[in-house]
């Protein structure tokens, strides 16, 4: 699915892989996140291995219902960081990102922590 909208111009129409690798990116700038991983790591690894294009979109679910976003994002943390501030950090991050991006509203931001690396 993908987000549509118009202008003057015509209609606009973003993808949920656009905005994936957008939240991908803002999440590995993000202090205090190692990596952007999905929730089934060890599964995943010989995947993404072979799905080279799906680097900059795992661990990413974007849900988009009545023209809002919904964001889930699965990340391994630094040891040693709060947990809580970088969480909230990443949260804000993505939905200022994300809706600059697309001119959309992002209703929710979930964060889930898999893993913690020194």
């Amino acid at each position: 699915m993908a987000v549509s909208t118009n202008n003057a111009y015509g209609k606009i129409s973003i993808s949920d892989l656009a905005i994936a690798r957008v939240t991908a990116h803002t999440a590995a700038e993000s202090y205090g996140i190692v990596e952007v991983a999905s929730a089934e790591r060890r599964l995943s690894k010989g995947i993404s291995k072979a799905l080279k294009n799906e680097k900059w979109s795992r661990g990413v679910n974007v849900t988009i219902a009545n023209n809002r976003i919904y964001v889930d994002v699965s990340v391994v943390v630094k040891y040693g960081v709060s947990i809580d501030a970088v969480a909230d950090s990443l949260k804000e991050a993505v939905k200022y990102k994300v809706e600059a991006f697309t001119g959309m509203i992002v209703n929710t931001v979930n964060v889930s922590v898999v893993g913690v690396k020194l």
